[in-house]
């Protein structure tokens, strides 16, 4: 049954829970960064006042315009990354400056413009061209509201230095919440890692081939993340190392650096379930319900892991209860599954619990001990 617009009443239903959780998914955002939206609309306009009375300026926008943009990039950023980027935003305005009064507006000075701003970009930020991104924001800023023509004045570049100046103070005196910084990075990590374990029981479950695949896809892309995550890891360490407001969170953000290396191989065990379940559903021989089973419980210990680090305090037994559950209940198959590819899926699984397991901060030989009490207390059958 279709409606006049072509959709279906399911997809009518489908759409609207989607926009539903669109936009609590823009609520809770806004919920959580209002102190960084507070925190910016105030140095934009400390920025207007400090640049009013030492240029004497009536509209000082620029000052304004850098900040928000200096602020934008530069929060939770480590000290020399922050100033890379906003000596960028502070170079985009005078290289625009100077190519709109002396050379006017065109194709090829746009190009001369982008070029110039890119050299800048490569010579002061020497590992990547993120500085690019600022400084050619400014450029256009520049662009739109300066008309050709205009008088050349040098104040444009002092405005977006006092702009950026007051941008790393507020960072500096009102850092970000690196707690809160280094769990919106982790969060995915988990949530991957449990969605794609998820994938692979239930394609082990239906014998389905291309949904394996499709799980291995997922599981190649959780990588990105966990460069993401040591990144955010650093920049939160660093913040609460020079910022006494948020000294306290140290001891939490060790927490997830004892854990770090453990993640990434957790990750790494992740993507090799999941070309070892393609291994085992490709070989077409019937899957035992119990090979599922211990991916689930795999599955549920990433989640209690995930509670262990996010909240402090919190006990890490059940984390490591439902992986050693998960690794008993895999060898049990292994008395009656003798072919290859069972046997790489339960070593593939021991492995991910072992480094779990250790990412609770258990020791390599209590991870050992505990994995090969587990496995000689396997029950000979579990339902």
């Amino acid at each position: 049954m279709t409606t006049n617009d072509g959709l279906s009443w399911w997809e009518r239903v489908q759409f609207f829970i989607r926009a539903r959780q669109r936009l609590r998914a823009g609520a809770w955002r806004i919920r959580s960064g209002w102190v960084q939206i507070l925190q910016t609309a105030v140095a934009a306009a400390v920025a207007w006042v400090v640049a009013a009375l030492v240029l004497g300026q009536e509209q000082p926008v620029f000052a304004s315009i850098a900040t928000v943009l200096a602020l934008g990039v530069s929060v939770g950023e480590r000290g020399r990354r922050a100033l890379e980027l906003v000596f960028g935003v502070a170079f985009g305005f005078a290289v625009a400056n100077f190519f709109v009064y002396f050379l006017g507006l065109g194709p090829l000075q746009i190009a001369g413009m982008v070029a110039l701003a890119m050299c800048i970009g490569v010579f002061f930020g020497e590992r990547d061209l993120g500085v690019n991104e600022t400084a050619i924001s400014a450029m256009i800023l520049i662009v739109s509201f300066q008309p050709v023509g205009a008088s050349f004045s040098p104040d444009r570049l002092f405005e977006a230095l006092i702009g950026c100046a007051v941008a790393l103070v507020v960072n500096a005196l009102l850092p970000a919440n690196p707690e809160i910084m280094v769990e919106r990075a982790a969060h995915p990590i988990f949530d991957d890692a449990v969605a794609v374990l998820e994938e692979v029981a239930a394609a082990l479950d239906e014998g389905d081939l291309e949904r394996t695949e499709q799980a291995l896809l997922k599981a190649r892309e959780i990588d990105q993340r966990v460069s993401g995550f040591k990144e955010a890891l650093a920049a939160g360490q660093e913040t609460a190392r020079f910022a006494p407001p948020r000294r306290r969170a140290m001891r939490h953000l060790n927490l997830y650096a004892a854990a770090s290396d453990q993640i990434d191989l957790t990750v790494r065990n992740v993507r090799g379930l999941a070309r070892a379940a393609f291994d085992v559903v490709r070989a077409g021989a019937p899957v035992p319900e119990e090979l599922s089973g211990a991916v689930l419980d795999l599955a549920r210990a990433v989640e209690a892991l995930a509670a262990y680090l996010e909240t402090p305090g919190q006990t890490e037994e059940d984390a490591r209860t439902v992986a050693l559950r998960a690794v008993g209940r895999a060898t049990v198959l292994l008395e009656e599954h003798k072919d290859l590819a069972t046997n790489v899926f339960v070593g593939q699984i021991r492995a991910a619990v072992i480094d779990l397991l250790g990412a609770t901060g258990m020791s390599r030989g209590e991870t050992l001990q505990a994995v090969d009490e587990a496995t000689d207390h396997a029950p000979p059958e579990t339902g």
